[in-house]
């Protein structure tokens, strides 16, 4: 592999296109010319400021948000939009609807109880979050501020593979670790945010993406770097930004646009995640974890017939030039993200050395 790089599977921070990083790299020391790093400039500066703004055009190009939608660049990872959603929605009713399908759902409504009424409308703890729910099963409020849902679960492995009608209720969707993954219909959610450490930039960078209708609505204990209206209208320079990872991501979004936009990463993904279902499918060695229907395309989760057999798959990957095999510390057993930038060869390498492993230990 170039540069004697190893296949990187971590569910975040993940691997990013090495056309960034070189590029990054050669303008390090003195980007563009300008006689510093991106690192160390000021974010009130006109080069950054040009840094920010082609950042935000070329989202908006890729992901096909609607002119009546904010984009705000935030900090504190998706964890703090837990907080941010309520302080920033639940202001009507008090009220929101919550469909809890694996950790980080779970946390966020749990959070969420703080600021006003949660309505657990369908949770799959009881079935250890094997799947997603059908429309039929959401037992939804007519009278919820919003229906809050994690459309892909790093730990467990699912994704949603239908958009949820709410009717009127705005729908609120936590797409962390599968933004920029395939296509997505913006206009159908009200709020969208994402944590960029997996498929956007590194750590640091949380995208927000809000109807602007739904500004101007604000708890009044809701802190200030977590009021949407506030860093909207400062277009994300309320305060000092994370500067590097938004250069990282506007990269990032120049090379998706390089290779043809979310159609082609959706191309490339789908052919990745068959790859390793398919062989997942055809052995009694490995076991997926998902319903079939509701399996993610970033996030494969699996194990061998046993907890020994697990760990010594995740030290003997490691020799075979791949690492952070292991699945999350509350499933246990073998998880591999695939996001965007794993290439098909990586998978490839995985599943021939899956083979090898079963074929020396069943």
């Amino acid at each position: 592999m170039l540069y004697n790089r190893i296949y990187n599977f971590s569910a975040g921070p993940s691997m990013l296109p090495i056309e960034v990083l070189e590029s990054a790299r050669d303008n390090l020391v003195n980007f563009e010319g300008c006689g510093m790093s991106v690192m160390e400039m000021s974010h009130r500066s006109k080069v950054f400021d040009n840094i920010i703004v082609q950042a935000e055009a070329q989202l908006r190009k890729v992901m096909g948000i609607p002119d009546n939608y904010k984009v705000i660049f935030m900090q504190g990872g998706a964890t703090l939009q837990f907080a941010a959603v309520p302080l920033n929605l639940m202001n009507k009713n008090h009220k929101a609807d919550y469909v809890v399908t694996g950790n980080f759902s779970g946390k966020a409504a749990k959070e969420a109880e703080k600021y006003g009424e949660v309505n657990v409308a369908w949770t799959g703890k009881g079935e250890n979050f094997y799947r997603i729910p059908r429309q039929e099963e959401l037992k939804l409020s007519s009278d919820a501020d919003y229906v809050h849902i994690c459309f892909n679960n790093t730990i467990y492995g699912s994704c949603w593979d239908y958009i949820p009608d709410t009717g009127d209720v705005p729908l609120v969707a936590d797409l962390s670790s599968c933004i920029l993954s395939r296509p997505i219909d913006v206009s159908k959610f009200a709020v969208i945010y994402a944590g960029a450490q997996k498929n956007v930039a590194p750590a640091g960078l949380t995208i927000v993406i809000i109807r602007e209708d739904l500004l101007h609505n604000v708890n009044p204990v809701c802190p200030t770097m977590c009021d949407y209206t506030i860093n909207a209208e400062a277009k994300s320079m309320h305060n000092t930004p994370p500067c590097w990872s938004i250069y990282i991501c506007k990269l990032v979004l120049d090379w998706l646009l390089s290779i043809g936009g979310l159609e082609e990463m959706e191309r490339r993904n789908l052919k990745k995640a068959a790859l390793l279902y398919n062989y997942l499918d055809s052995t009694d060695f490995y076991t997926a974890n998902i319903s079939p229907e509701s399996r993610s395309i970033m996030n494969v989760r699996f194990n061998t017939p046993n907890e020994e057999l697990d760990a010594k798959f995740v030290k003997e990957s490691v020799a075979a030039g791949m690492t952070n095999l292991k699945a999350h510390r509350s499933t246990g057993g073998l998880r591999a993200s695939i996001y965007n930038c794993m290439p098909y060869e990586g998978v490839e390498c995985l599943v021939d050395f899956m083979k090898k492993f079963e074929a020396e230990n069943k």
